[in-house]
């Protein structure tokens, strides 16, 4: 992929990343992008790095446009390494440029990270940087998702380089929301923010704010396409996520052993069904944790189901509700449910451990000994079917 121009003077000169299919936990079926950008102005600055493996990608696509050694600022968003990883090689070849990070997070970040060898420039919210015709106008985003995060803006362009913020991990050949299959981009951008953003909807909200008060005409995001015709679809998009706000909808997920809390979950399903709730059902050995949340994103209820192993939750139940904690949902009901054969665990540390996430349970755990007859099936769908009416 050469470098392409988004802007008289602005390059995208990241690198797509087609084939990777985990990004810590998270699937990436779209593959995914590391999005750099390159300003060539009197002074001339680029915007994020790349993943460590595509470092000479990076350095290719920028020495199209300039010697390396002509850059004076390389501006870090973000200290994790899919943004910053290639930052040592770049190094090697911007030897007289100023690396520009957020104070204090991002400075103590990128040395912990790369020593303290380079030339930094710490920056606070609302400090600006000159490029000639242009300038950088730095803003703190805290949390979004680590302590260093910032975004960058050019009022001049009325860009944002939004750094993790509106991403989504989608991988093209072609940078911008009018180019490619917007269905399958909104898809991975709600995907992002469920499985990313979600633990952080106060600090997604105050960004949005700030966003919101801007000029824009384009946001360039550190993974994926290029928003421009349709920016308020995706600030939309955020409003509603970052509220924390769920539809009235239910996410069924389970495992079974003996298909006996197999047979329950559809029972469970049919109860929603009943109570004109639009539900879904997972069967973790086949749905990974990832496709679930982005689900879960908008969904009221969650309804979680494991046999009983050993005196304890299947693994892949325990795993799962162990991911679901970590992305923090707010505002949710839970139902708890599971067969089992002398002892029955499993069942009540399943209601536990909703209620540890702040869930409400709308019905006491529902167990079932053994395999479940018709006539105990159609009480469990009668049981459900009254709890959510």
């Amino acid at each position: 992929m050469n470098k392409v121009e988004i802007r008289p003077g602005i390059y995208s000169v990241g690198a797509v990343d087609w084939n990777v299919r985990s990004f810590h936990g998270y699937s990436t079926d779209r593959g995914a992008t590391y999005n750099a950008y390159l300003i060539v102005d009197e002074k001339i600055a680029l915007i994020d790095t790349v993943k460590e493996p595509f470092a000479e990608e990076l350095i290719r696509r920028v020495s199209q446009i300039v010697d390396m050694d002509k850059i004076d600022y390389i501006v870090s968003n973000h200290v994790e390494m899919d943004h910053s990883g290639a930052l040592p090689q770049v190094m090697k070849h911007a030897v007289n440029a100023t690396i520009i990070t957020a104070a204090p997070s991002g400075l103590k970040g990128l040395q912990a990270h790369y020593g303290t060898g380079y030339h930094y420039q710490a920056v606070k919210a609302g400090d600006i940087v000159s490029l000639g015709k242009r300038s950088l106008t730095f803003v703190g985003t805290p949390m979004l998702h680590w302590p260093d995060n910032m975004v960058t803006y050019c009022p001049e362009e009325k860009i944002l380089f939004s750094n993790d913020a509106f991403g989504q991990h989608f991988s093209s050949n072609m940078p911008f929301d009018v180019q490619v299959d917007l269905n399958a981009v909104y898809q991975e951008a709600k995907k992002y923010y469920a499985n990313i953003l979600m633990p952080y909807g106060m600090q997604a909200k105050k960004a949005l704010d700030i966003v919101k008060g801007l000029e824009l005409e384009m946001i360039c995001p550190s993974h994926g396409i290029i928003w421009t015709k349709h920016i308020p679809d995706i600030l939309n998009m955020y409003e509603k996520y970052c509220t924390q706000q769920p539809e009235r909808a239910a996410c069924i997920v389970f495992d079974s052993m003996w298909h006996s809390t197999e047979k329950m979950a559809h029972a469970v399903l049919e109860g929603f069904s009943r109570a004109g709730i639009p539900a879904k059902l997972y069967d973790l050995k086949v749905n990974h944790v990832s496709d679930i949340m982005t689900d879960i994103l908008i969904s009221e209820y969650v309804a979680v189901g494991s046999p009983t192993l050993n005196n304890q939750m299947l693994p892949t139940v325990a795993a799962f509700l162990c991911y679901m904690k970590g992305l923090a949902p707010k505002g949710r009901k839970g139902l708890a449910f599971g067969s089992y054969g002398w002892g029955g665990q499993s069942i009540p540390q399943v209601a536990e451990s909703l209620e540890g996430m702040g869930f409400e349970l709308v019905c006491q755990p529902l167990k079932q000994a053994y395999v479940p007859s018709e006539e105990s099936l159609n009480s469990l769908e009668e049981t459900v079917f009254q709890a959510v009416k």
